[in-house]
């Protein structure tokens, strides 16, 4: 049976709850993708057919299918997994197999997802950039660290994936891939068995084609820790358009296309207010920088001390200038980041959430460079939920509007982001025709 590429995981988890199709026939309708696409794409580190059809065999046997009952999922390749090597995209860790899952694929396993394989990270999830091409343009970034598992989604190869975010790694490669996203308040999902990088900032996200998917998701990870019943919203929206230093860094397509959707919110009732956050964007930035270099020199401090000349250069860069900033200079950026956090919640009194831009830009042209991720860790260092929903521009690459929430409001922010989707009418583009050519 050939499945339609463009369902999303939900409507798949439905379709095989209502016995219209089994998990083997998803993963077989997926795998063909995979063996047309992924020479181009190159989106997974490790992928086994026979694997994924045996997890599904299981799947279809089990009396009780666990709420995602056989949904294929991309892993990234920071996350521990007992039946795929763990790698890093690093030489030192070659072929690494861990004993166990981590929590997180764990956690998924248990409710019958099916892990379709590792998908190509950074060098321990930083800057180091692997071979993933962005599907929509195979000349140009798929993002930062979690660009194997945004690219292979958008390929079609899984309707959902795992990422994780430290600066901007999930948003910038759902801006870029044209999908949704979403970055849960940080320390609520568990980080057991991820590599970490800067543990001020690591927290796990997940990608999906809808927001029903990120729903979806969001109830097996989060629902044992943090409620997300709420209320279907039924009056006007009131939102912060924050963009303050980092506006002229836009790229006047980009700008165009966030100016053209908040005329179609106020069109449809929703209340906007252009406004300035209380603490600096710019220090945020800074201040982020300084915490992620001095924690990620300790995190790869093993690394570093035991296989330097495996290194890249950027890892190598980051990790010494870690080494050269003091305490008293980490201990400042962190007090920075502490007063913008707690300045937040007054800032936010009025408003159901912040509206702003993922990136300045959509996909730039090249493997090397990622871009900004300036307007993602600003947001990233105060440890809100963050959710990306891809925009459409006329003749260009996508782009990514950004809606920021508070702490512990994950299920409040997955409810206004489906109102917006749904104003906006925004949908996640699947490359079903030739990749680059869509």
């Amino acid at each position: 049976m050939s499945l339609p590429l463009t369902n999303d995981g939900a409507q798949w988890v439905k379709s095989i709850q209502g016995g219209e199709c089994t998990a083997e026939e998803v993963c077989e309708t997926l795998i063909a993708q995979v063996t047309r696409y992924e020479p181009d794409i190159r989106a997974f580190a490790a992928f086994d057919p026979h694997r994924v059809l045996q997890q599904a065999q299981v799947i279809d046997f089990r009396p009780n299918k666990g709420k995602l009952s056989g949904l294929p999922i991309g892993v990234k390749d920071i996350f521990d997994t007992v039946d795929f090597a763990t790698e890093y995209f690093s030489p030192i860790y070659r072929d690494h197999r861990p004993s166990r899952d981590c929590s997180v694929v764990a956690r998924l396993r248990r409710e019958g997802a099916i892990v379709m394989g590792k998908t190509e990270t950074t060098e321990f999830a930083f800057m180091h950039t692997g071979p993933t091409r962005n599907p929509h343009a195979l000349d140009h970034t798929p993002g930062s660290s979690s660009a194997g598992s945004a690219a292979g989604l958008a390929a079609g190869f899984f309707p959902v994936a795992l990422g994780s975010q430290t600066a901007g790694s999930l948003l910038k490669p759902a801006s870029y891939c044209g999908l949704f996203a979403f970055k849960p308040t940080r320390g609520i999902v568990s980080l057991e068995g991820v590599k970490p990088l800067a543990p001020s900032f690591d927290t796990v996200g997940w990608y999906g084609r809808s927001m029903d998917d990120l729903q979806l998701l969001a109830e097996v990870l989060l629902e044992p820790y943090l409620s997300l019943q709420t209320p279907p919203i039924n009056r006007p929206l009131r939102l912060a358009c924050v963009i303050d230093e980092f506006w002229s860094t836009v790229e006047t397509p980009v700008k165009e296309a966030l100016l053209t959707s908040l005329l179609t919110l106020r069109s449809q009732g929703h209340h906007i207010q252009n406004t300035s956050t209380p603490f600096s964007l710019k220090q945020l930035a800074d201040s982020h920088k300084i915490v992620n270099d001095r924690e990620g020199s300790r995190a790869l401090a093993y690394e570093y001390a035991s296989h330097r000349n495996q290194l890249s250069a950027s890892t190598l860069e980051m990790i010494e200038n870690g080494l050269r900033l003091t305490f008293a200079e980490e201990l400042a950026a962190k007090n920075t980041i502490a007063a913008a956090a707690n300045a937040y919640p007054q800032f936010m009194a009025g408003y159901d959430a912040v509206i702003t831009l993922s990136t300045p830009h959509s996909a730039l042209e090249g493997l090397l460079n990622t871009g900004t991720s300036d307007l993602i860790k600003v947001w990233n260092a105060l440890g809100v939920p963050q959710l990306n929903l891809p925009l459409t521009l006329p003749g260009r690459l996508p782009v990514g509007l950004q809606i920021v929430g508070i702490q512990g409001g994950d299920g409040w922010l997955l409810e206004v982001g489906r109102v917006i989707a749904g104003a906006l009418g925004v949908q996640s583009s699947v490359v079903t025709s030739k990749p680059g050519e869509n």
